[in-house]
């Protein structure tokens, strides 16, 4: 969404900044993080897996691959429901709204944040999906096949919805702030966390935002095979490689991150124990030129980009680090590098993508990248783009190939969703640059 549009939108639903002044925009403050990825169940140990450059990525274990062509993914291991949630909730829902809520456990752990202390309508949900409930999918359609229409769950029609891991998650806590749900692929992480900002700017204190996704069964890879894009390689080093020589496509992955958005008054009303970072800028565009295919060029990417920095305030002299959508496909990285050389010029920008470790997690993905970057920010240290072994000379990019300690004060994140969507978000630590 431009700025012009967004502008438009808060128009009509009622004022755009809490003090109802558009000279001073909140910024909202990131104050947890909860983390399950193919390298680490919660944040701390996701991070030290991706510093060490440790490659996450095996053979699927979820289902006999003899049939398939992809055989390779990120699975997360080692993860027991039961101790993240409740029972009553576990057979009601599907493995990536286990995910989710184990992600939003941990989160408001992290934020020491109890929303039973403060009223109902401060707080609210907003996620991004990519696949929805497949697990549950793939097992109650073969009940029906096999054994017929009374055999199927009676929790199939809502476990399998997009939107089932904001509504369960907002009845566990009886969260009863405006919440909702974003379906734009690979950039819906971004784009539930603008949305979250929005509903911060109008009022509500607190959002949870983020995405994690699990879609690992026949029918989810099937579809990932549809599009072409899904790397074949029967080797974990030779699979998904952001920016190689040796690009071949993606492989995908499960996981994801819940972020604790926080108007900053509130946060520092409370005693927040520490804030990772604000939401400062962002900018989402569509490519509106097939549904399949990428545009012919980068101009959309790069406008995203360019609006997201604008929205902060801020210049391409400012970005300490970009975090790539890193597609893992020659031609689309093409196109992100060719953006990226748009928007920063001359000048040489750090570029990372360390989801080349863990696979793409579709929505979850662009959400724990930017937990990535806001844990570049706190620590002073850009990760390595993931599986990176041989740089393209072509992208023209200073692709970082180990882990960089310099300090990082401005990230910008990029994501990008099948069939068009652009997303781009700048957080920022607090204070100054």
């Amino acid at each position: 969404m431009n700025a012009a549009v967004e502008a438009s939108v808060a128009t009509a639903a009622g004022p755009a900044y809490r003090d109802g002044s558009p000279q001073a925009p909140v910024r909202p403050v990131v104050t947890g993080l909860g983390v399950l990825a193919p390298s680490g169940i919660g944040t701390e140990e996701y991070w030290a897996s991706t510093l060490r450059g440790e490659l996450k990525i095996a053979p699927i274990s979820r289902f006999d691959t003899t049939w398939y062509d992809a055989t390779l993914a990120g699975e997360v291991a080692g993860f027991a429901v039961e101790d993240y949630v409740d029972k009553r909730y576990i057979v009601q829902t599907d493995r990536w709204t286990w995910f989710g809520m184990a992600a939003s456990r941990l989160a408001m752990t992290d934020a020491r944040y109890d929303p039973a202390a403060h009223d109902p309508y401060a707080t609210s949900v907003v996620f991004g999906s990519g696949s929805g409930g497949v697990d549950i999918g793939q097992r109650e359609l073969g009940r029906l096949w096999t054994r017929g229409r009374t055999a199927v769950s009676v929790y199939q029609s809502i476990a399998w919805f997009y939107a089932a891991t904001t509504g369960q998650t907002s009845i566990r806590y009886g969260l009863k702030g405006p919440s909702g749900v974003l379906v734009s692929d690979g950039a819906g992480g971004i784009d539930s966390l603008a949305q979250a900002r929005r509903i911060i700017r109008r009022g509500t204190p607190t959002v949870l935002a983020g995405g994690a996704e699990a879609s690992l069964t026949p029918y989810a890879i099937a579809g990932h095979l549809s599009g072409g894009r899904v790397s074949t390689a029967t080797v974990a080093a030779d699979g998904y490689k952001p920016f190689d020589v040796r690009a071949n496509g993606y492989l995908p992955g499960e996981g994801g991150a819940t972020l604790v958005l926080e108007d900053p008054a509130a946060a520092a009303a409370r005693g927040a124990p520490h804030v990772y970072g604000e939401i400062a800028g962002y900018a989402a565009t569509h490519d509106a030129a097939h549904h399949e295919r990428p545009a012919p060029d980068a101009r959309w990417l790069a406008t995203a980009m360019r609006r997201a920095l604008r929205d902060a305030s801020l210049t391409p002299d400012d970005v300490d680090v970009v975090f790539a959508d890193g597609a893992g496909s020659p031609d689309l990285d093409a196109q992100e590098a060719a953006a990226i050389r748009t928007v920063f010029g001359a000048r040489t920008v750090p570029v990372t993508a360390p989801q080349g470790f863990v696979g793409r997690l579709l929505a979850g993905g662009s959400a724990l990248t930017v937990a990535a970057a806001l844990l570049s920010i706190r620590d002073g240290v850009i990760p390595a783009v993931g599986n990176l072994d041989t740089p393209d000379p072509a992208h023209g990019l200073d692709l970082v190939r180990t882990p960089r300690r310099v300090p990082v004060r401005v990230a910008l994140v990029n994501a990008r969703g099948y069939g068009g969507f652009n997303s781009s978000l700048v957080v920022r630590a607090v204070g100054p640059c």
